[in-house]
């Protein structure tokens, strides 16, 4: 990995998608899905827990908590040392927990994991983003023809959604949520909803990058039954999905995601009600758990 890439990921913050609107904003390249042009964020700034005026009623008996993996690759010695000391994690842990509550802590971790992953261990309660993913991401929208910069923007965003996946995992586990379908599927739409509701054009990015990965990974893959029998949905469903619940959101505004094929019109008729029903589902869901 260049160093102009680490250098660009310490910049970035990869976790501020929590603390506030610090990590580069998507641009729009030839090769990836249009983008519409900026908006305000619909994002409202937390208040002090000191200034909550409503709690949760279920008890607080955990928080997010942070762990710094070891580093054996040299190419990411400098990633994980910035990110200690710029302390990216402690903030991101510091404002999930003054908006939920918990039932036992939760771990965030950035690390080697020797593999392009992100996971949520339900036996050690962490959420771990891998730096080998992160290096993937960059190298898929590279690869398919954008420059180093639309390239680093794209990878900063897809890693928020997919981290905000793991955390929709997590809450699942923790909270024992009821979940009438696909798991995995769950965690993409808590993902979505949490972006496209709380936080503004950064999260329609984010949303928008995470289904340019998934449309550019199904074009270099060729399925098999494993794939096939996989929990997680394929490539191109997660695309199709994120895109409905993209135009789902504000059909008139993002109409361009049907009018330039990107979305089946059949499908796209449905994509308001299946966003609503998505955003209601989520939003009850974690109601109980919200600090204010």
């Amino acid at each position: 990995m260049r160093r102009n890439y680490s250098n660009l990921m310490i910049v970035g913050a990869i976790f501020v998608f929590v603390v506030g609107c610090m990590c580069p904003a998507g641009r729009n390249s030839g090769t990836s899905t249009p983008e519409p042009s900026p908006s305000p964020s619909s994002s409202q700034t937390k208040g002090s827990p000191a200034n909550d005026t409503k709690t949760s009623p279920n008890k607080d008996e955990g928080d997010f908590k942070v762990e710094h993996g070891s580093v054996s690759n040299a190419k990411y010695t400098e990633l994980a040392k910035q990110i200690k000391d710029e302390k990216l994690l402690e903030n991101a842990a510091a404002q999930l927990n003054k908006a939920l509550a918990l039932p036992e802590d939760i771990t965030l971790k950035a690390e080697e994991c020797g593999e392009a992953n992100a996971f949520y261990d339900p036996n050690a309660v962490e959420i771990s983003m891998c730096y080998e993913l992160m290096e993937h991401l960059y190298l898929t929208f590279r690869n398919s023809g954008m420059p180093d910069q639309k390239a680093y923007d794209k990878m900063f965003a897809a890693t928020r959604f997919i981290f905000l996946h793991e955390v929709g995992h997590a809450l699942i586990d923790q909270y024992k949520l009821p979940i009438m379908g696909n798991e995995e599927d769950a965690a993409d739409r808590c993902s979505a909803f949490i972006n496209l509701e709380e936080l503004g054009q950064q999260g329609v990015e984010a949303v928008f990058a995470g289904a340019d990965a998934f449309r550019l990974q199904s074009k270099s893959q060729t399925k098999t039954k494993g794939d096939l029998a996989d929990e997680h949905l394929l490539d191109e469903q997660r695309f199709y999905n994120s895109m409905c619940m993209i135009y789902g959101s504000n059909s008139p505004k993002y109409q361009n995601i049907v009018t330039e094929g990107y979305l089946p019109k059949a499908r796209a008729e449905r994509c308001e009600q299946e966003y609503q029903k998505t955003t209601d589902s989520w939003a009850n869901l974690l109601k109980p758990w919200r600090k204010a």
